[in-house]
């Protein structure tokens, strides 16, 4: 079956229909990871949006058990070519049936680099997804430009907290649409990590006497989440050593008074090179956001930039003065990914005292 990419500038790509047939409007955004899909499929950041991917070739290895959460979360999956005999001794299905069992639509067979560089040169732009042949491309040009992704946390983070059970330090985890690996990683360092719905309250968090406070990933505009931000705040100052990684890097910014925008197209990929100002060393790291902090309007009395993006100088993490906190905008649980920056989850620990 026909399928066809319709985007907002007008451009069309006509390909094949995989997965749903059901008709979508959404953000389109491109991945240059050159594996890892079903990790990427399942990363929470992409509710709302559809995504492509510039590896020519996807699904080789089929679906495995690799998932970093319970289900699919892109309204859309854009590819080159789609493998269609996944070979691989863990696969359990084809990423076909995976996105027809979650009514995800998809399209293959269309020229992804193409659509990568006007996605670079015009910046993220709105677009749908239709097997409609009859299309009228008048009528959906302004639904496009008016389409918003809105607050998408509220569809991705869990319903009611759970525990990791673990002999070392407690670690509450504010789930705005978490990684698994996140929890997985403090967990395999001896961590009991619970994890805690995105509206929780700090009352409720700092009641339980944890030794740090995890800040994790997420979907969507920071500045949507204003309720939570103002529970961040309310964390901020009770001294508690944090950790944030991506969304929540960002929401902590924005509850210390810093702002964050829109970037043109983001960053999204397992290749994304990160400069530590305090050692000099870069670190090749996996990263999902298309917001970031604008350290311009940053002050100095409260944080300062820790790591820069090499390629186009952006602000990929924060130190905050007098305070046991640090943030990062990309991803150091990796998963698709460079395992570089693991390290920093042990200093968040060191941060809490140590293994002791």
């Amino acid at each position: 079956m026909k399928a066809f990419l319709i985007l907002e500038d007008g451009n069309v790509f006509t390909g094949t229909s995989i997965g749903s047939t059901k008709e979508v409007i959404s953000e389109i955004v491109f991945n240059t990871s050159m594996t890892g899909y079903l990790e990427v499929l399942t990363d929470p950041s992409y509710a709302g949006q559809a995504v492509v991917m510039t590896y020519p070739l996807i699904g080789n290895y089929g679906i495995t058990p690799d998932m970093e959460s319970e289900r699919p979360w892109p309204d859309g999956y854009i590819v080159r070519e789609l493998s269609r005999m996944p070979s691989n001794f863990r696969s359990e299905g084809t990423i076909q049936d995976f996105l027809t069992k979650y009514d995800i639509p998809g399209i293959a067979g269309i020229d992804t680099r193409a659509l990568t560089k006007i996605l670079r040169e015009k910046g993220t732009m709105n677009g749908m997804i239709t097997t409609n042949e009859n299309y009228n491309i008048d009528e959906i040009i302004p639904r496009l430009k008016e389409y918003k992704t809105g607050n998408v946390v509220d569809k991705v983070t869990c319903t009611e907290k759970r525990v990791l059970e673990g002999k070392g330090k407690k670690v509450a985890l504010m789930d705005f649409g978490a990684k698994n690996n996140i929890a997985r990683s403090l967990n395999q360092r001896g961590c009991e990590v619970t994890i805690y719905p995105a509206h929780t309250s700090a009352e409720e968090i700092l009641a339980a006497n944890p030794d740090g406070i995890m800040l994790s990933n997420g979907p969507g505009d920071p500045k949507e989440c204003t309720d939570i931000i103002k529970e961040i705040k309310k964390l901020y100052d009770s001294d508690t050593p944090i950790f944030a990684i991506c969304l929540g890097h960002q929401l902590m910014a924005l509850a210390t008074g810093a702002d964050t925008h829109k970037m043109k197209y983001g960053h999204r990929g397992g290749n994304h090179p990160v400069k530590d100002l305090a050692t000099g060393r870069v670190y090749i790291s996996s990263q999902n956001h298309g917001y970031v902090v604008d350290t311009e309007k940053l002050d100095s009395k409260i944080a300062e930039p820790a790591f820069v993006n090499v390629n186009d100088g952006t602000n990929e993490g924060l130190k905050y003065i007098g305070k046991n906190i640090f943030t990062v905008q990309f991803h150091p649980e990796a998963c698709p990914g460079p395992q570089d920056s693991g390290y920093l989850f042990d200093r968040f620990i060191d941060m809490m005292g140590g293994t002791k």
